[in-house]
């Protein structure tokens, strides 16, 4: 009495036979430390300059972690290009839009945070009774005497 037959390993048109890996989710998948050389993963990509730039995956790593198992896409290394460097135009509009997100509506400050779109202004003009009272104030000259 014996279970049913299990394959092992996989034929692939890119690597060849594979025996540690197998099909999951119609791409070829490897455990940790076993797949082909040349292929990277998006954080691999990252650090190296690169991006898909129109790219599909053609593996995946799976292995678990804290109970729960996670995939990471692998990309071939001759298909990904370099990634787009921004001009000083864009980042120059990029710091505009991120400085009006901390500017507050309201008091006209910049806050120094990104100003949260469910509040429409800095916390000190949404909760004006919970600020602190300043240094100057009525209030700490009455508590001080």
């Amino acid at each position: 009495m014996s279970g049913p037959q299990r394959r092992y390993g996989l034929m692939t048109q890119r690597w060849g036979w594979q025996p540690l890996a197998w099909e999951q989710n119609g791409l070829p998948s490897w455990s940790w430390h076993k797949a082909p050389r040349g292929l990277l993963t998006r954080r691999q990509m990252r650090t190296e300059g690169l991006a898909p730039g129109g790219a599909w995956p053609v593996g995946q790593l799976v292995f678990h972690h804290r109970r729960r198992e996670v995939r990471a896409l692998l990309y071939d290394r001759d298909e990904l290009v370099a990634k787009r460097v921004p001009s000083a135009a864009q980042l120059a509009a990029l710091g505009r839009a991120l400085a009006a997100r901390r500017r507050c509506l309201d008091c006209g400050r910049d806050v120094g945070y990104c100003i949260p779109t469910s509040l429409g202004c800095c916390v000190d003009c949404a909760y004006p009774d919970l600020t602190h009272p300043g240094p100057d104030s009525a209030e700490v000259r009455d508590a001080a005497a």
